[in-house]
């Protein structure tokens, strides 16, 4: 695909991947559709991408909860109707409540994941996807776009300790990217996902210098990954046409 012109729904995107692939997308001529619940945040990401586009590109912002069906109805509605059809998506919205599965200590459960711990998170990163996956392509369809969605994962939906409820959502996130591959394909429609690896955020700057450079010492190529590093991934998967049904992992090696 094309970047030039072609509208690109961006979820989670005020701040962090959201934010760095709105704005490499921009830079291609894309116009940029940002969903996410921080109003100021979006409104930053915005301006950036409106400041590193081109003369043409356009960007909006919409508020909405992606794991509440009505809400991610009324939004794509709104995003088809403003841009005048939905090119593409990329479901990046996610949240983490990391925690034990249970937790014990001499024999004695002192902490079990809550039922809310382990739903907030698959609503977010598994239904959401699901919901704004389902209406994205709804509008696909009914223009004639041959549009492409690239979902989110992660090298933890392999398994990964204190995170029952996010590896779940991943491997999840991971089914419906080969299980929608086959069904668009007809429809002109290809679906990709990516894994990231640990990629150098906000949040990894505020880590321990200890816990970070443990984290860089694991992976071959001695670094953490970062968020560019992503963007140029989707940007790939957009931009090759005979590519659909895939999983990229981007980990700096760390999964060998």
């Amino acid at each position: 695909m094309n970047l030039e012109n072609k509208t690109i729904v961006i979820t989670g995107g005020g701040q962090g991947l959201g934010r760095s692939m709105a704005i490499s997308f921009a830079k291609s001529g894309a116009n940029i559709a940002l969903v996410d619940l921080n109003e100021e945040l979006l409104r930053e990401t915005v301006k950036l991408v409106e400041e590193n586009g081109t003369a043409n590109t356009r960007a909006k912002y919409y508020l909405a909860n992606v794991s509440d069906e009505a809400q991610v109805e009324t939004t794509f509605q709104q995003i088809n109707d403003d841009f005048n059809g939905i090119d593409g998506l990329i479901n990046n919205a996610g949240i983490l409540r990391d925690g034990m599965f249970v937790k014990a200590k001499d024999g004695v459960v002192v902490k079990k994941m809550s039922l809310a711990q382990f739903q907030s998170v698959i609503d977010v990163n598994l239904t959401g996807v699901f919901l704004c996956g389902r209406e994205a392509v709804v509008h696909m369809i009914e223009s004639g776009s041959k549009g492409v969605i690239i979902n989110m994962s992660s090298i933890a939906r392999g398994g990964n300790i204190g995170q029952t409820n996010y590896a779940a959502a991943k491997a999840g996130v991971v089914a419906m990217t080969t299980t929608w591959a086959r069904e668009l394909g007809r429809h002109g429609i290809r679906v990709g996902a990516i894994a990231p690896g640990v990629i150098r955020t906000s949040m990894t700057d505020a880590m321990k210098p200890e816990m970070r450079d443990r984290l860089e010492k694991m992976k071959p190529v001695g670094r953490l990954g970062e968020a560019e590093e992503i963007a140029h991934t989707a940007k790939y998967i957009f931009e090759n046409e005979f590519f659909t049904g895939r999983v990229i992992e981007i980990d700096g090696g760390l999964c060998m």
